[in-house]
């Protein structure tokens, strides 16, 4: 069976993978309580995400590099996931991941599902290999997110119309609207509302995609 060409872009915390990466960091740094409180308020678009994200960050100062290598061990994909990616790979779909979360375990995630694209921010680290408590660069913020979903697409030759984006929380809203199809997937209500589709998991994506082509 043919389908036509499409193009997905994930976001990666709660989303492709079951947690909130900086919620595993923080509690390595004595601060979970602090930064899960305020990770959950800026999902459901309470905060102003990049805010946020300095604040949760400046929790983590201090904190040795090694620390990222134990929190992808103990990182865990959603049900579906492993075999969404693997699905759009043999139908010759182009995935990126976009996350609001880190590079330093985005990209080795990527690397395991066969993803070479993401885009994620990155952790200062100081020159004796701990954790400076800021963000190097830019922040990956909602409009950050939707920047690349259409420069993957002009990229890769796929008009919008064809694209999906997949995210949970409201720091993908405006990827979501962007999309073709913008699909929440065990979301918050917020996002759950203004998404094409919500779904409860990543497995049910591709029939949900194949139901509109």
């Amino acid at each position: 069976m043919s389908h036509p060409r499409r193009l997905l872009v994930l976001d990666v915390d709660s989303t492709l993978v079951t947690c909130e990466v900086v919620e595993l960091l923080a509690a390595r740094a004595g601060s979970l309580a602090e930064v899960a409180a305020v990770t959950a308020a800026a999902m459901r678009g309470e905060l102003d995400f990049a805010a946020s994200l300095h604040a949760r960050v400046a929790t983590l100062a201090g904190l040795p590099d090694s620390v990222f290598d134990e929190v992808l061990a103990e990182v865990r994909l959603s049900p579906g996931a492993a075999d969404l990616v693997a699905e759009c790979g043999r139908r010759g779909w182009p995935v990126a991941l976009v996350s609001g979360g880190f590079r330093e375990v985005v990209e080795p995630l990527a690397a395991q599902l066969g993803i070479t694209r993401t885009l994620a921010n990155a952790l200062e680290v100081d020159d004796a290999g701990r954790l400076t408590g800021k963000v190097s660069g830019g922040v990956v913020d909602r409009a950050a997110k939707e920047r690349e979903l259409r420069a993957f697409a002009a990229e890769c030759g796929v008009p919008m119309a064809d694209t999906v984006a997949i995210g949970d929380g409201a720091n993908d809203l405006d990827m979501l609207a962007a999309a073709g199809l913008g699909i929440a997937v065990h979301a918050k209500p917020l996002v759950a509302a203004q998404a094409d589709l919500a779904l409860d998991s990543l497995a049910d994506v591709i029939p949900a995609i194949d139901a509109r082509s």
